[in-house]
């Protein structure tokens, strides 16, 4: 019986393994403004928060989005996550204008 690639130890739940919304789109942030504190001030949280979040992605997936001295660039892993994390985004703003939509129709009346 081949042996299991998994780590020892407790096991992750779901939502320990699963990335956030905002995460994506502090990652996002980043990319377009090259500055953290300006992507803070764009999405409305404090540089730290941001930062925080940026971290716990990096975790996740594994390595480092950014390089962080002397300028802020992506790394190749970042470089390479970018196209998902952005159709990750585009696919909200999908499903929330759907459900919008969605929301405005008069729904219509159950079977009892």
């Amino acid at each position: 019986m081949a042996e299991s690639n998994k780590p020892r130890g407790r096991q992750q739940t779901y939502f320990e393994e699963s990335m956030e919304m905002h995460q994506v789109l502090y990652f996002l942030a980043v990319c377009e403004q090259l500055n953290f504190r300006r992507a803070a001030r764009r999405c409305g949280v404090s540089q730290a928060s941001l930062s925080t979040a940026i971290s716990a992605l990096e975790r996740n997936l594994g390595g480092a989005l950014f390089l962080r001295k002397p300028s802020i660039a992506l790394t190749g892993l970042g470089r390479a996550i970018r196209p998902y994390l952005e159709e990750i985004a585009r696919n909200a703003d999908g499903a929330r204008e759907a459900a919008r939509a969605l929301a405005t129709t008069p729904s219509l009346p159950s079977k009892s």
